[in-house]
């Protein structure tokens, strides 16, 4: 565990990296000095899926590939006192943000988004937002409250949608058909997202938090932000991936087996070439 100061600065340094991206206005980013994407999908704290992915990437050795995470908090592994360990991954996203700023993007999801605004979310009788608490608590002690605020600070900075040169939209997944109306590209394009947005039925929550994948709903979506395919995650995948209409990708990186999307961006791609560029992990 790093020391909480050494911890503080990392994420202060990863705010600034986020708001500052190149192309990003108000929370889309589009991608700009860009050949390729590796995209992943809800990663729930699995540090040896990061891992994997990362080894894939090499960022390094590609400066001109972007690597894209999500849904990085609330996952299955438990200090012995049963606080969420998933903060950790939090603190790998970041410093990497810090290392390669212009490669490393971290979209929001439903869970970041609960945990930022203090609103419930749990399965079975488990309270995530507390668990979460608790496990930052448990690693840093007397200083949990002010990394446990930056945090916080972090959610509440990182974009909620990128695009790719070649028309392909990055989100956590889209507003179902009832709360579509209220959606527009302004909107997320705008320096300062009102609060009701962020509330049940707002924009930004309808964003994160729909599951409406039907034909008609994601061709609406596709046109309101100006893009032909959609690469999402949010919803599980028995095969780590799925493609539940024509125009969208779902990407699932929680359990085994996973997936992610390693696909280039100097070219138009249609869905099956971009199906064709999914890579999967952990099959038997």
């Amino acid at each position: 565990m790093p020391a909480p100061d050494r911890l503080l600065r990392t994420l202060r340094q990863a705010i600034e990296a986020f708001r500052s991206t190149p192309g990003r206005k108000g929370r889309l980013i589009d991608l700009t000095d860009v050949q390729e994407v590796l995209l992943v999908g809800d990663l729930h704290g699995q540090l040896g899926t990061f891992q994997l992915v990362m080894e894939r990437a090499a960022l390094g050795q590609n400066p001109h590939r972007h690597i894209v995470f999500q849904e990085v908090i609330h996952g299955p592994f438990r200090y012995p006192t049963g606080g969420d360990k998933s903060h950790q991954l939090v603190d790998l996203c970041c410093a990497l943000k810090c290392q390669y700023p212009k490669q490393v993007h971290y979209l929001v999801g439903n869970h970041e988004l609960a945990q930022w605004t203090d609103r419930m979310i749990s399965k079975g009788e488990e309270d995530f937002n507390r668990l979460f608490r608790e496990g930052v608590e448990t690693a840093y002690g007397s200083a949990a409250p002010e990394i446990y605020r930056t945090y916080q600070q972090v959610f509440a900075h990182l974009p909620a949608a990128l695009r790719t040169p070649n028309r392909i939209f990055l989100s956590h997944s889209l507003p179902t058909a009832a709360k579509m109306s209220q959606f527009s590209q302004a909107g997320l394009e705008h320096p300062e997202i009102p609060l009701a947005d962020h509330q049940v039925g707002g924009a930004l929550h309808s964003l994160v938090w729909g599951r409406d994948t039907s034909q008609a709903n994601i061709e609406a979506f596709l046109q309101k932000v100006d893009a032909d395919l959609l690469i999402s995650g949010h919803i599980a995948c028995e095969e780590g991936f799925a493609t539940p209409n024509t125009k969208q990708l779902i990407i699932d990186s929680s359990d085994r087996p996973g997936a992610f999307c390693l696909f280039p961006t100097d070219r138009p791609l249609t869905q099956a070439e971009l199906v064709a560029c999914v890579q999967r992990y952990g099959a038997t």
